[in-house]
């Protein structure tokens, strides 16, 4: 029998227009007391919610993150009651037994015998934050989206300029793509707004415009896009106000964080918005990773290591990683650059990068944890830990064969006990 640890609790199953809401009271030692209600998720009768759990003496309330439909409840009973966010895979009811009642009443037994882990929910100006962020680059993607669609329309119109051209939407590109819409130039004269390095690719610039297909409409659809894009950018740089306004409280954390190598304000702005300042929450370096979803699956059965392939975790602050991850791999003299180019070979480098993210976020941990800025070990570092590992085990299989081996002094810097990158 699980002994019970939560006395006065309650579990409520989530959904767009109502709520299942199971009120469980009682000594740990005896059967509890279970009410079931309905309320609807307007602001007056999440009240009604607020109301009757106070009333009843609840503490703690346990819901499922069910899309974005938990965060009404959260935003009226935050300041009154504790509330856990459990993870839906991870409180699942029974087969045959799915129904909104039972689903509360679930929760809540789990609730009241301390079977939930609750969810990372950072505070209200790290979440106003993560919103700032997270339409960046969703924003930015649509841009992305809106360039493609550029390069499809010229392709249509037999314009070949993005084959020839590195970035179609650079200087040089820009001053071609409006002269293609005002059609009033030719091809010899369009080419000779090529600037610096593109000046020598003046003939493939003539040979990719001559005998053009393209059409009124094809402009048409160009200047839609560029409009759109035009808009994006205005939207853009209005959110990157926003954002260093609302890191003015966390700008010691903002710097620390883009002393590390391939973290620049962009970057650290989202893991900053993703994780928060504050490393508390999460017990070890380990924690942060598994929660982001950036370290190797634990996945064993029978005595047999089965795949240890990542799990989906934070997409967002995965995401972010990835790109600094391959930042960090390209900076000359750097530990992260090493790394990588060891795993490169024997794991693939999308691999090897997801590793370089792990590490990473492993320093971002410290950093913050700490308040210290990184300290660089250097491209030597994993080849003198390497060595020092070599000469403990070896130092370690001399003694089991009984030979008297001195101590050998101090241990090295690199053979230090520390969180592993």
């Amino acid at each position: 029998m699980i002994k019970a640890v939560v006395e006065n609790c309650a579990g409520i199953d989530v959904g767009k227009r109502f709520v299942m809401v199971c009120l469980m009271v009682g000594a740990a030692s005896a059967e509890p007391r279970t009410e079931i209600r309905r309320f609807g998720t307007t602001v007056a009768e999440l009240e009604k919610l607020r109301g009757w759990l106070l009333e009843n003496g609840c503490t703690d309330v346990v819901m499922e993150s069910t899309g974005s439909y938990w965060k009404p409840i959260f935003n009226v009973l935050e300041n009154s009651i504790k509330v856990l966010l459990a993870n839906a895979e991870h409180v699942k009811n029974l087969r045959g037994h799915k129904t909104d009642p039972n689903d509360s009443r679930w929760l809540a037994h789990l609730l009241r015998h301390g079977l939930i882990r609750g969810s990372f929910i950072p505070p209200r100006d790290i979440r106003e934050l993560r919103d700032l962020t997270r339409r960046r680059r969703q924003l930015l993607a649509e841009g992305t989206s809106e360039r493609n669609r550029i390069q499809k329309v010229l392709e249509d119109g037999n314009v070949k300029l993005a084959s020839v051209l590195s970035d179609l939407f650079g200087r040089s590109g820009q001053a071609m793509l409006e002269a293609l819409l005002e059609n009033e130039k030719t091809p010899q004269q369009i080419a000779q707004f090529a600037l610096g390095k593109l000046k020598p690719k003046v003939p493939q610039i003539i040979a990719s415009l001559e005998e053009h297909r393209l059409t009124d409409h094809h402009r048409f659809m160009v200047r839609q896009a560029l409009q759109h894009m035009e808009f994006l950018e205005k939207m853009i740089s209005e959110i990157d106000t926003e954002i260093l306004q609302k890191l003015k409280a966390y700008q010691e954390q903002f710097e620390l964080l883009q002393t590390i190598p391939g973290i620049r304000k962009d970057s650290a702005a989202s893991i900053l918005a993703e994780v928060g300042p504050d490393m508390k929450q999460f017990a070890t370096a380990g924690n942060l990773t598994s929660w982001a979803g950036i370290c190797p699956g634990n996945y064993e059965s029978a005595g047999k290591r089965k795949s240890g392939r990542i799990r989906k975790g934070n997409r967002w602050l995965r995401g972010t990683l990835s790109q600094s991850a391959w930042a960090a791999a390209a900076k000359k003299d750097s530990y992260f650059r090493t790394r990588y180019y060891r795993l490169k070979p024997r794991r693939g480098s999308k691999r090897a990068i997801v590793a370089v993210a792990h590490s990473l976020l492993v320093v971002v941990y410290q950093v913050l944890a700490t308040g210290k800025p990184y300290q660089e070990p250097g491209p030597g570092y994993l080849d003198e830990r390497r060595r020092n590992a070599l000469v403990r085990h070896h130092i370690r299989r001399l003694r089991e064969l009984g030979h008297a081996v001195p101590e050998t002094g101090k241990t090295t810097a690199a053979m230090q006990p520390e969180q592993t990158l």
